[in-house]
């Protein structure tokens, strides 16, 4: 069946009647609970089901959005929330902003897929309409940087051209069909088949919705190539108002890198650049002064009289190393270290170090009270906490331990 919004792609309202309404789960997109509603038919449809590449449109039957459209054989079934009753008069209302997206990347993927053809031999395998940008599967491993820009060229001067995009229908065993592009139908495929032309440019076997005539593209952007699957080469793009929302995006960033940085759109990469150089140079500056208080905290710890059995340290800035430096100056054959570094709220690090035996009893204890996960060899069992305020609860499991140890002490 070839339903009303395939043959006006431009119908924003459309009056019809409920066939049938039962009662069914739809689950959402992003995984979930699965959602209690009705699937409805309709007699016919403006609202379009997923195929094609493309997706389902939005709307409401009255008053009753729909989640979701499919494509069940010659049917289209709506997702609702609400019942309707079978037989009754219902207003289709068409969310246009979704729709009118949809038809322009699916009619400027038809226009990219065969102009990429034509000029380079590169045929299409697949396309994916996504919600951010859309992709066109090329069967090539390699397009240049000079054949991007000549594609976007091309393309854009064909919609200057304003040149006409119609829809025709054909019956399934029309010998025609074996001329006309395409990846082949659907298995469940019934009633006459749509071939989409761009007139002197492609024929093309394709369920979608369209525009009328390449100037309502506005425009085409080729944001480059992605390496793709099996020597497959996966092409980037926007076509319309997703080129306008992107340049607003960017004109946006722009003006907030110009406030921030203090200088001109032009000079944005060269003042970043040296902001970068002057973090990797106070990173530097940090790391040296942090191994140099580790040694000093450590010296001054093996200065006193009588060194303690079990040392205790926690710092906000540090790491892994800045801890080990600390053991390693003090030394664990007789001194038990527990240390631990980052913010009291957040994950941080912790290392336990001293006599070998002690470690492997202690340390999968230590993770354990502190929410985390280590490991450890050779008397240091280091890993990440993620209760950093359970740090007390450890030193009193550690000096408990040292006080068994030493019943005398």
């Amino acid at each position: 069946m070839v339903f009303r919004c395939q043959r006006d792609s431009w119908a924003r309202q459309f009056t019809t009647r409920v066939v049938s309404c039962r009662a069914a789960e739809l689950r959402p997109e992003g995984g979930g609970e699965p959602v209690r509603g009705f699937q409805v038919v309709l007699e016919d449809t403006i609202l379009f089901p997923e195929g094609g590449g493309q997706p389902d449109d939005r709307g409401l039957i009255g008053d009753v959005p729909v989640l979701r459209v499919t494509r069940r054989g010659p049917e289209a079934v709506h997702f609702v929330p609400a019942a309707l009753e079978p037989g009754a008069e219902v207003l289709l209302s068409l969310d246009w902003e979704r729709r009118f997206d949809h038809m322009q990347q699916h009619s400027g993927q038809h226009l990219i897929s065969a102009v990429a053809e034509q000029m380079f031999g590169f045929k299409t395998t697949s396309w994916e309409l996504g919600r951010q940008r859309s992709v066109i599967e090329l069967d090539t491993p390699l397009v240049t940087a000079e054949q991007v820009e000549a594609l976007e060229k091309s393309v854009n001067e064909k919609i200057r051209d304003r040149i006409p995009v119609t829809v025709r229908e054909l019956a399934a065993d029309d010998p025609e069909v074996e001329t006309v592009r395409s990846r082949g139908l659907p298995d469940d495929h019934a009633g006459p088949v749509r071939v989409v032309d761009i007139k002197g440019i492609d024929s093309n076997l394709c369920c979608g919705t369209h525009v009328s005539n390449l100037s309502d593209l506005q425009v085409i952007k080729l944001l480059g190539v992605e390496k793709g699957k099996k020597n497959k080469t996966n092409l980037v793009f926007l076509v319309g108002n997703r080129v306008l929302k992107s340049i607003e995006q960017s004109h946006s960033t722009e003006k907030a890198l110009t406030s921030l940085l203090k200088n001109g759109p032009g000079e944005h990469v060269e003042a970043v650049k040296r902001l970068q150089s002057s973090v990797k140079l106070l990173q530097k500056n940090n790391l040296n002064l942090l191994r140099d208080i580790a040694v000093l905290i450590a010296r001054d710890f093996k200065s006193k009289p009588a060194p303690k059995q079990l040392f205790v340290l926690h710092r906000k800035e540090g790491d892994s190393e800045f801890m080990n430096i600390i053991a390693n100056e003090i030394g664990t054959e007789e001194t038990l270290l527990f240390l631990t570094v980052g913010d009291e709220k957040e994950a941080g690090l912790f290392l336990l170090a001293g006599p070998v035996e002690a470690v492997e009893n202690l340390g999968p204890r230590v993770a354990e009270l502190l929410g985390g996960k280590g490991a450890g060899k050779r008397g240091r069992f280091q890993g990440k906490a993620a209760k950093m305020s359970r740090r007390g609860e450890v030193q009193a499991l550690l000096q408990e331990f040292i006080s068994h140890q030493n019943p005398g002490a």
